[in-house]
């Protein structure tokens, strides 16, 4: 059984147009893959470069060039920042009710109302 690594690449897919944009991909997936929780499957190699090497050169991958890419960028770094915002947003909440609750607990002493028993 010949290595992935020994075998020559050969480039059917023709938005592949270099071995250095292949090299590129495969760099951008293989951190992808480690960053990862779970491993991927259908694969019989260990390596994250390995295995994005294969899944580029089976086609697996899906991935943009030129305007589309530049578009997925741009739609990605909109997603990011809405993401940013909303976690922003849920801490400032959380500051916010914990600031209430500290006022209420200088006004409010609740500590010294018993419950009824045998309720």
């Amino acid at each position: 059984m010949q290595d992935i690594i020994t075998l020559p690449i050969v480039l059917e897919n023709k938005k592949i147009d270099s071995r250095h944009r292949l090299v590129i991909m495969a760099a951008q997936r293989a951190r992808q893959i480690i960053e990862s929780p779970t491993a991927p499957a259908n694969t019989r190699y260990e390596k994250a470069t390995t295995v994005a090497v294969e899944e580029i050169l089976e086609n697996r991958v899906v991935f943009f060039t030129g305007k589309e890419a530049r578009q997925a960028q741009k739609e990605a770094r909109r997603v990011r920042e809405e993401e940013l915002k909303t976690q922003a947003m849920i801490a400032r909440e959380g500051e916010m009710v914990t600031e209430i609750k500290k006022d209420l607990s200088v006004y409010v002493d609740d500590s010294g109302i018993k419950e009824p028993e045998g309720e």
